[in-house]
């Protein structure tokens, strides 16, 4: 296992890079899936709306890895500003997004799903955030969503407590595309910069957050049915009201 990893690092070094889809002048891959014809989809209120008052340096400082939450739900406010913290897109031009979070070369090969369980005005089950729009789509709703992607999870219960959990997935052409396989490093790279985003999101609305990175890959992108390479999950996390 050891050397898949340093062949991963050797076999990603610019000096490989090679000429991408992009040079060849291949169509750019679009800047979002396409939202399920069939499914509900729901307005968000505007982020912006949101009274926050926390100082930066105070919600680093403050940030650390919640796994326990209390029973208060967010309001739907709230996980308005949270989503457009993580992947929220400021503007659109020349197809491109810029966005909330730094990508590189502004690609941003990540879509958001999320396990909602406590939130004021929305049924539990699983949502993907349209961020184009900046609306949600019901997926499946249900509260058995918890049980099972905390399974996927190995078992991390406090999934099943938290008002919402995040789980991004990546769609890699959109990376690839312009920078081949250095691409995959740079996806990797970009999933620390949404995380860290939704750590100081959560400190400024009085929320806890933890992020996941041991779970079953295969079974968490079952339950999202995608196919694991052109698209898969490469990072989760919770979040909810701290416990007083």
């Amino acid at each position: 296992m050891e050397s898949i990893g340093r062949e991963f690092i050797e076999r990603t070094k610019y000096k490989y890079l090679g000429e991408s889809d992009q040079f060849r002048n291949l169509p750019q891959p679009p800047l979002e899936l396409e939202a399920e014809s069939n499914k509900k989809i729901l307005a968000l209120p505007n982020p912006k709306a949101l009274e926050v008052n926390v100082k930066l340096v105070d919600a680093m400082e403050n940030r650390r890895s919640h796994r326990r939450y209390s029973d208060e739900p967010l309001t739907l406010e709230e996980l308005s500003f949270l989503l457009w913290c993580t992947q929220g897109v400021k503007r659109i031009s020349h197809n491109v997004t810029f966005r909330m979070v730094p990508s590189a070369g502004a690609r941003h090969a990540f879509e958001t799903y999320i396990l909602v369980n406590k939130v004021n005005g929305l049924s539990p089950g699983l949502y993907r955030y349209l961020a184009l729009e900046h609306k949600l789509q019901e997926v499946e709703i249900g509260d058995e969503i918890a049980d099972k992607l905390a399974y996927a999870c190995l078992g991390q219960t406090f999934i099943k407590a938290s008002a919402v959990t995040f789980i991004w997935l990546a769609v890699p052409y959109r990376m690839t595309w312009r920078y081949g396989e250095r691409g995959y490093r740079y996806m990797l790279l970009d999933a620390g910069h949404v995380a860290q985003n939704l750590y100081l999101a959560a400190e400024a609305i009085d929320c806890g957050s933890c992020v996941i990175g041991a779970y079953d890959d295969d079974a968490v992108n079952q339950l999202l049915g995608i196919d694991g390479k052109e698209q898969f999950a490469i990072y989760l996390a919770t979040s909810g009201k701290k416990i007083s």
